[in-house]
């Protein structure tokens, strides 16, 4: 592994650092000031993490973290200052500092953000190489690894190819790898949406039309078949296409001629088609509204996408993929995922699939108010929709949000619970009941954090009855709950409950 580099011009904190990473067997490297570190970065390769201060002789830590981020975005740097330094904070994050580590600070949580930080740069690392193997498309899934064999099978072909799947699935992302792994590389790929064009538009737009052929013809249109001459025509959603239509296109398909709209001459086209429907072809024959023998004209070859919730192992890669690729789109510093958040979209049934996932990427980036993306920052519909089964409140009012939305709506307060004998046996039959069954879920996974994750959630709900009951006055809330002013002052900025 790579060193952790230290850089602050005081050399007892360097000392401590250096002697605590030592015992958890991670090798450092320490620095004085920043101009030594930007020296070392032209001789050497990055380091795993960069720990420094925010004031130092020749040059503050915010400048060197602007340099080192514009040679390795990826790299999490760890803004050390004073806890009272707001502003400093502020643009520590706003510079894409990983975390701000706050002086005097406790040596053990220290050491575990910094190796949260080694965890952070790892992954960046894989998802690197992934990317650079795979820039087309992302899949580790089995059914995604049959996509990719197939695409290699059918790429050196000119056979005819029926893509089917569920809308957002990435139809169109097949075809592209079709063409550019086919002989027909070099030639045109030309796309169009069936279902996207008026019926009395979409003639002209598959066979062009000749001057004069009807109003506003004044020049003669070469369509989509002419213009992927030599090259590779994609039909999206070819089964919304108008029935009188589907006799042309069988021409087109038998023997490469056509005739523009107006025209009197054949038109000679080479063109290998790829189509795609989300829809059941052989349900809208057998209604009448599909040819068959058109059907059978296509579905020379079927290849089948499997929806996003089938391949949930790739979800992971692709939310990173997706956030980078939107940070590249806005010019700004990408967003890191944590994996609590990941865990939460992972549970998300996307019914618009990879589509889906990459828009709720695109917001992500532009409304996730921290650096790094935590479950209170992700969109409503993740956490109401799919969240797991999760217990009830304290309170006896159901119009109350489950405690997996916390941070996704405003918290109603809870109704009051009588003070009976009978208390005990209420919280024994619902919330106790439903922790337990939360953690049997949680446990079951590959998570290695479920204690904090219900431990959380535990605290943020009891933290926000406490303030409901007492209109928002801490000090009353933490009497009321039997903990100091300064316990449930930092545990409502952990908790994220400003």
């Amino acid at each position: 592994m790579k060193p952790i580099w230290i850089v602050d011009d005081d050399q007892s904190i360097r000392f401590v650092l250096e002697k605590a990473l030592l015992r958890e067997q991670l090798p450092s490297r320490s620095f004085t000031n920043a101009r030594d570190v930007i020296a070392a970065l032209d001789e050497d390769k990055a380091p795993q993490v960069l720990v420094s201060d925010i004031r130092m002789p020749g040059g503050s830590g915010l400048d060197l973290l602007d340099k080192v981020k514009a040679r390795y975005p990826g790299l999490p740097v760890i803004i050390m200052t004073a806890y009272s330094d707001l502003d400093s904070a502020v643009s520590a994050f706003q510079g894409g500092a990983f975390e701000y580590l706050p002086k005097p600070f406790d040596l053990s949580k220290a050491v575990e953000l910094i190796r949260r930080a080694v965890e952070e740069s790892q992954r960046e690392e894989v998802g690197d190489e992934t990317m650079a193997e795979a820039p087309e498309m992302l899949g580790q899934a089995p059914a995604m690894q049959d996509v990719f064999r197939a695409i290699g099978r059918l790429s050196q072909s000119n056979v005819t190819v029926m893509i089917t799947g569920e809308s957002g699935s990435g139809k169109e992302l097949v075809a592209r790898a079709l063409h550019k792994h086919s002989p027909r590389a070099n030639g045109p790929f030309v796309a169009i949406n069936t279902a996207a064009i008026p019926k009395d538009l979409l003639e002209s737009e598959l066979f062009g039309h000749e001057r004069g052929a009807f109003t506003g013809a004044q020049t003669m249109r070469r369509g989509r078949f002419e213009q992927a001459d030599g090259g590779t025509l994609f039909l999206d959603e070819i089964g919304d296409m108008p029935f009188d239509l589907q006799t042309r296109l069988l021409r087109v398909l038998s023997d490469g001629h056509f005739y523009r709209v107006g025209g009197h001459s054949a038109v000679k086209t080479n063109v290998r088609v790829i189509a795609a429907t989300h829809q059941n072809l052989e349900q809208r024959v057998k209604e009448g509204v599909f040819r068959e023998d058109l059907f059978h004209r296509l579905n020379v070859i079927r290849l089948r996408l499997p929806a996003l919730r089938e391949r949930r192992e790739d979800i992971p890669m692709l939310t990173r993929h997706f956030l980078q690729q939107s940070a590249r789109q806005l010019g700004v510093e990408p967003k890191r995922i944590s994996d609590a958040a990941l865990g939460w979209i992972g549970q998300f049934a996307f019914p618009g699939n990879v589509r889906q996932l990459e828009n709720m990427c695109h917001w992500l980036t532009v409304m996730a108010p921290a650096q790094v993306i935590e479950p209170k920052d992700l969109p409503p519909e993740v956490a109401v929709l799919e969240a797991p089964s999760a217990p009830p409140v304290l309170a006896t009012s159901v119009a109350e949000p489950p405690v997996w939305v916390q941070g996704q709506a405003d918290v109603a307060a809870p109704q009051k619970v009588p003070d009976t004998p009978a208390l005990p046996a209420v919280l024994e039959g619902s919330w106790e009941q439903g922790l337990e069954a939360d953690a049997t879920a949680l446990l079951a996974t590959d998570r290695t954090d479920v204690w904090d994750t219900l431990t959380a959630r535990f605290e943020s709900r009891l933290i926000q009855a406490a303030l409901a009951a007492t209109r928002g006055r801490r000090i009353d809330a933490a009497q009321k709950l039997g903990i100091g002013r300064n316990t449930i002052t930092r545990k409502i900025q952990e908790l994220g409950l400003e």
